[in-house]
């Protein structure tokens, strides 16, 4: 059986497009796979958090797992800084890895500049980022992880990482393949559509966000960025709007491009508009609903509990592994 894992940052509301194009995709393999979905707060304090937002940030994504249609019976879901083998495998992939290879990394070198502006330092959690992120997935001998296209170049490392480990100290790791699931919704501002939608948009009407209630999703696609052409058609340069709101409605329902033009064929963007606010509302609010009833309850920290669990039994199968072949044993 394959092994799948996977792990969203607790660094802020989850967004439409981190449910389209990652929770989303996480819930069909619980079916077919051994899956652990992890919380990776651990990630998350490569830049400054502010403690108490990132406790109640954590809890909101373990919620939100579950609410989304992950079940703690096919799938192990815990949170990363409970299973203390993830820290301590870090280390050791910290010191397999090379500074040139990190300074390389791409994503390093935009949130650096970004921190430096923003605080005049540059934590260096953001170049030991990639080796405890390989460590998350070794532990679990994953198979497969499913993560979007701007995670490959962390996925190579990883993988660069196992086999370093591998031919050094002998088998321990498998190596794992990254998925990718084909015609995922990449889902742009709803304000600057030539932009990837994000947390942490200052617009409040660029983004939706997966807690927002009905008539906020309503007031923000209504208000979302069209076109004076008046034709529902995609072309993502001369109609990005346009076709930003055609890739979520094909998200949402299962239709193609070409049959979605053809739906609204000789009408407005109203009435378009008005069939994707529908589609929206009616799949993100029972997971609203599912959200607030375990916010409420104890089931959470249950299933939170049992994960973690689940989680550190199988990690530290690995880790012992990984720790003798190293040397770092006393007995």
């Amino acid at each position: 059986m394959d092994v799948i894992f996977s792990g969203i940052q607790p660094s802020g509301d989850l967004t439409l497009g981190n449910y389209l194009g990652a929770l989303k995709n996480f819930i069909p393999f619980q079916d077919k796979a051994e899956c652990f979905y992890c919380i990776v707060n651990q990630h998350a304090i490569t830049v400054p958090q502010d403690p108490k937002l990132l406790h109640e940030r954590t809890r909101n994504l373990a919620a939100l797992y579950i609410a989304a249609g992950l079940d703690p019976k096919k799938a192990t879901i815990f949170v990363q800084s409970e299973v203390p083998e993830h820290a301590l495998l870090g280390w050791m992939m910290i010191c397999s890895t090379y500074v040139g290879e990190m300074e390389r990394m791409t994503q390093y070198k935009s949130k650096a500049q970004k921190q430096e502006k923003k605080n005049g330092f540059i934590p260096l959690g953001l170049l030991t980022y990639p080796p405890l992120m390989a460590a998350d997935i070794l532990l679990y001998q994953a198979t497969f992880v499913p993560v979007g296209d701007d995670q490959r170049q962390h996925m190579e490392i990883t993988r660069d990482l196992a086999e370093r480990f591998n031919r050094k100290y002998g088998e321990v790791f498998t190596l794992p393949e990254m998925w990718a699931p084909e015609g995922c919704a990449r889902v742009m501002s709803l304000q600057e559509p030539t932009k990837k939608m994000s947390k942490s948009d200052d617009n409040e009407w660029a983004t939706i966000h997966m807690l927002d209630e009905p008539d906020v999703i309503t007031k923000k696609i209504k208000r979302a960025v069209t076109d004076s052409i008046g034709h529902v058609h995609y072309d993502k340069e001369n109609q990005p709007g346009v076709s930003n709101l055609m890739s979520i409605h094909s998200a949402f329902s299962g239709k193609n491009f070409e049959e979605i033009e053809k739906m609204y064929e000789g009408q407005g963007y109203g009435v378009f508009k008005k069939d994707l606010i529908d589609l929206i509302v009616d799949q993100m609010s029972p997971i609203l609903s599912r959200y607030k009833e375990l916010m409420g309850s104890p089931e959470l920290d249950s299933i939170l509990d049992e994960g973690a669990a689940k989680a550190h039994a199988r990690a530290s199968i690995t880790y012992n592994k990984a720790i003798h072949a190293m040397g770092l044993y006393r007995k």
